[in-house]
């Protein structure tokens, strides 16, 4: 025979397993409200108690446990570029003149080589240094660096 406290487990059961594949922490407050109305349902076979603790513990834990876990869960880790943001910035050398207009120019920017385009459609001549000023698709825009 199927009991409340039963129900109660397979539901928060249920809201677990959704909460690990959409990771927002809501559901995890939803099946700590069922546990509690679990514990509940022991001392008392009236629903709507039951109901009422599951509300009570829900909202608790939304208040509490979501923030407490969207701190440290989730920490803003901008200190850490990656990808076209990490190359922003960038020191290298021109290995190829720049030439906008004759659709010219390479350079070595952190061990890799990369077609570049100069920022202000300026020649930058072989060995100037340069810096990355963007990413634009498979290319760079750089400006000499003085």
């Amino acid at each position: 025979m199927i009991t409340a406290w039963k129900i109660w487990l397979i539901v928060a059961m249920v809201a677990f397993i959704v909460e690990i594949f959409t990771n927002t922490f809501v559901f995890l407050c939803f099946s700590v409200g069922c546990l509690a109305s679990m514990v509940a349902s022991f001392f008392t076979d009236n629903i709507n108690i039951q109901l009422i603790v599951f509300a009570i513990f829900t909202v608790i834990s939304f208040f509490t446990i979501r923030p407490l876990m969207n701190k440290y869960a989730y920490k803003k880790s901008n200190q850490v570029k990656t990808n076209a943001d990490a190359l922003t910035g960038s020191e290298g050398y021109v290995t190829e003149t720049i030439d906008n207009q004759l659709n010219t120019g390479r350079t070595m920017v952190n061990g890799d080589d990369w077609r570049a385009i100069s920022e202000n459609d300026e020649i930058i001549t072989e060995k100037t240094k340069i810096q990355v000023v963007k990413v634009d698709s498979n290319r760079i825009i750089v400006k000499p660096l003085k």
